[in-house]
């Protein structure tokens, strides 16, 4: 796993919306992420006001939700929260990769950024350590989907 996630440019985010979907699955980790994810938004410039949060029941809605609030047109980028943790079948690996597709797919076709912040693990030490632990992936899709966002509007507005 790497840690070098280099450093968001300083960007003036302000006015972007950005959607952030989460799942209810795993709760304590994925409220985690969000809280995470929602204080880097702010704390970069993003107005609370142009945030939306919604929950779905797992990490497999998310995708559904996030294309179906890009479709929207009023979103600039959206991000999926989850967790999902390995288990004694091999689930966790159609939804990492199904998810993962969908998601990139999404994106093409709407041409929001889509943030995949799905943390998946093989156990609830690792899930743990990124989500609640010193790794605190939700501050990096936050700031992946304010980066995104600003370079997808600026290719906007220059067409």
């Amino acid at each position: 796993m790497s840690l070098d996630k280099g450093q968001m440019p300083n960007l003036n985010v302000g006015g972007l919306k950005i959607a952030v979907v989460a799942s209810r699955f795993n709760k304590e980790l994925v409220d985690a992420l969000l809280s995470d994810a929602v204080k880097t938004l702010l704390a970069k410039g993003i107005a609370e006001s142009d945030i939306t949060v919604m929950r779905v029941p797992g990490a497999a809605e998310l995708p559904f939700m996030c294309g179906s609030l890009a479709k929207t047109g009023k979103y600039d980028a959206a991000v999926a929260l989850g967790v999902v943790i390995a288990g004694e079948t091999p689930h966790h690996e159609i939804i990492a990769n199904s998810t993962a597709v969908e998601m990139q797919r999404l994106a093409s076709e709407t041409g929001v950024p889509m943030i995949n912040g799905i943390i998946v693990t093989n156990n609830l030490e690792q899930a743990q350590n990124r989500t609640i632990g010193k790794i605190a992936r939700g501050v990096e899709f936050a700031e992946a989907a304010m980066e995104m966002a600003f370079h997808a509007s600026n290719f906007k507005n220059n067409k």
